[in-house]
């Protein structure tokens, strides 16, 4: 099978190129790119006006599988991300049993290969059920296709279990992926501390707790010379301390979420428990020190932490409901609205932190358009104006802070190995 995708404005931040230009798809690769061009009995998609971009790699999803698919599953979950304009996804291993061995690790790889529509990649647990206490079969699961090691959803407590993993994990060159916020100071906490929590009476996770994480992890990083990756960062200092580190030669990446990009802890003030995330949105100073840090490097990409609750979860008092919600379906209009219609950041500078630096941390061959490669695109329109509307949603998680909101950017379509898997909104099995 052929496609032609006609006239496009193709943005590459692989060679920085941002041209219009024809891309020929053939059994599932690109096999031209250039001007005018023709194939025969090949389909033709119309992409003028339209951005054709590498497809984009989420590196922080919540699919819930296996044991707590009634948040979400690989079906729902890679519906999502087709929905939302990513062509490969990486799921975290804080499901039930924790994806903690070898053989959950290829059970789920398989499992997609049979029901997933976009590329789905496993990140396997650093410790055993996530506990914290012992280390996890981190070479095994990397040979069986883990592409990174992480107890996403706690805080690995034990400095010398972090300094043994990341022995392992500098071996295979993988990066460990933690979840920097200290346990000790936010355990009872449920939003960010400030002039806001103080107003509503609500216990809050000081900032503090990230940075203090952040700069033990970066430590032991640098003492060990092994890769670390700092998941959802979400305060001024982590941003700082990463800066520094960057400067001393670290092997350290970060990334941010859309919502940490583009929310404040003002948004807690209506109690929609869609707000409620770990970690807590901040205040406005931290927000505006995450954007300078996207811009200016700091921030090696956007990612999700697309975390699907089953409705009745969340619909409870604040304290007591889970954190997290639904995001993949969007991440691409948070962003576009929030920084590049702003002129904060070009579409060359968002597509390279959606999508080439996400693939870069990981090890991944995506991220790229380049003849030969495989044929995995993302085509949005940036000026597309849409309002949020969970109830069309693929995902099960049916919360997001989002809601009613008007947004300007949207995926028209999604390109699998050459196949169109979601057109105008729509998904294609």
């Amino acid at each position: 099978m052929k496609l032609l995708l006609k006239n496009g404005r193709v943005i590459n931040p692989a060679d920085g190129t941002d041209t219009i230009k024809d891309i020929l798809i053939a059994e599932g690769k690109i096999a031209a790119i250039g001007e005018e061009l023709s194939a025969d009995g090949a389909e033709c998609f119309n992409a003028a006006g339209l951005v054709v971009a590498p497809g984009f790699v989420d590196m922080h999803t919540h699919l819930r599988e296996p044991g707590l698919e009634a948040k979400e599953d690989v079906v729902s979950g890679t519906n999502a991300a087709a929905a939302g304009g990513f062509t490969t996804i990486a799921c975290m291993p804080n499901t039930k049993p924790v994806v903690d061995n070898a053989i959950l690790v290829a059970g789920l790889i398989q499992r997609a290969q049979v029901e997933g529509i976009v590329n789905l990649k496993v990140i396997g647990a650093l410790s055993k059920g996530q506990e914290g206490k012992e280390l996890a079969e981190i070479g095994d699961m990397i040979l069986a296709g883990a592409v990174a090691i992480s107890d996403d959803g706690h805080y690995v407590d034990s400095a010398r279990l972090l300094k043994t993993a990341l022995e392992y994990t500098g071996m295979f060159d993988k990066p460990i992926i933690s979840h920097a916020e200290d346990e000790s100071l936010v355990s009872d906490g449920y939003m960010h501390e400030g002039a806001v929590s103080a107003m509503l009476g609500m216990k809050g996770r000081p900032a503090v707790a990230e940075d203090i994480a952040v700069a033990r992890d970066i430590m032991l990083a640098e003492y060990v010379g092994a890769p670390i990756h700092i998941a959802h960062v979400s305060t001024k200092g982590a941003v700082e301390l990463i800066r520094q580190a960057k400067n001393r030669g670290v092997k350290v990446t970060a990334e941010v979420t859309p919502h940490h990009l583009s929310l404040t802890d003002e948004a807690v003030k209506g109690f929609d428990t869609a707000t409620k995330v770990n970690p807590p949105l901040r205040s406005q100073e931290h927000v505006a020190a995450l954007i300078e840090g996207v811009k200016d490097g700091t921030i090696d990409a956007i990612a999700t932490d697309h975390a699907p609750h089953a409705y009745e979860e969340k619909d409870m008092e604040y304290r007591y409901a889970p954190s997290g919600f639904a995001g993949l379906e969007t991440a691409l209009g948070v962003v576009l609205t929030a920084l590049y219609h702003t002129g904060q950041l070009s579409l060359m500078e968002i597509i390279r932190l959606m999508a080439y630096n996400p693939a870069r941390i990981l090890g991944l061959d995506a991220g790229v358009i380049r003849v030969g490669g495989a044929a995995d695109l993302t085509i949005f329109d940036p000026d597309l104006d849409w309002i949020v509307d969970s109830k069309k949603f693929y995902t099960k998680g049916k919360h997001t802070p989002f809601e009613g909101k008007k947004l300007k950017g949207k995926a028209v379509a999604t390109i699998v190995g050459g196949k169109i898997v979601m057109k105008n909104g729509r998904v294609i099995r």
